[in-house]
């Protein structure tokens, strides 16, 4: 079993991506920040990973997805309206326990300080494959969307998938990168 947390901002779309990659509706979404206030975790099913990709610990295997809730503001530099102390650490917790990081950014707002600095505790000090996502390009112009790649592949060091979960570019382009990420997630079991 591989475990895949979505994490971001507040109001970025992890709910969205759980229930698009799911197809059909697990999470509550709403436009207001701070619906989903738990941890939500839903097997996803077993991805048959392709021969011509490598796969250290066979053909398939399943996945589950995590839905947690918005860790900051994304307008601001606080933690999430929806978490005391104790459900943040809780949610940290159970991000650290995951096998595969999806780390969703709004392309309105950009990368946000505190996931920068989360993003790269999670990569380097705890070793998690990380994918990072950046939603809703649909709301900005094109050359806007090329501008905030290159910036947050210079502060992340490595390629974001652009997303939009309304006309679902690039949502073909986020299935290959998990497939490829949970080929090499370490078994913890």
């Amino acid at each position: 079993m591989i475990k895949v947390a979505i994490i971001g901002a507040e109001n970025v779309g992890k709910s969205t991506l759980m229930n698009a990659l799911l197809g059909e509706k697990i999470s509550e979404t709403m436009p207001v920040p701070g619906t989903t206030k738990r941890v939500i975790k839903k097997v996803f099913g077993t991805v048959k990973i392709p021969k011509t990709m490598k796969n250290p610990f066979g053909g398939a295997d399943e996945l589950v997805l995590i839905d947690t809730a918005g860790l900051y503001d994304p307008q601001h530099e606080l933690r999430g309206k929806v978490l005391s102390e104790g459900k943040f650490k809780e949610l940290i917790e159970e991000i650290v326990s995951a096998d595969v990081v999806i780390h969703m950014i709004d392309a309105q707002y950009g990368l946000h300080r505190g996931m920068e600095k989360l993003h790269h505790i999670l990569k380097f000090r705890y070793e998690k494959p990380i994918i990072v996502v950046v939603n809703k390009i649909d709301l900005i112009p094109k050359e806007k969307v090329d501008e905030l790649r290159e910036i947050i592949e210079k502060r992340l060091e490595q390629r974001p998938v652009m997303l939009s979960l309304v006309t679902f570019e690039g949502f073909n382009d986020l299935l290959r990168v998990l497939v490829y990420y949970a080929q090499y997630a370490k078994n913890k079991s």
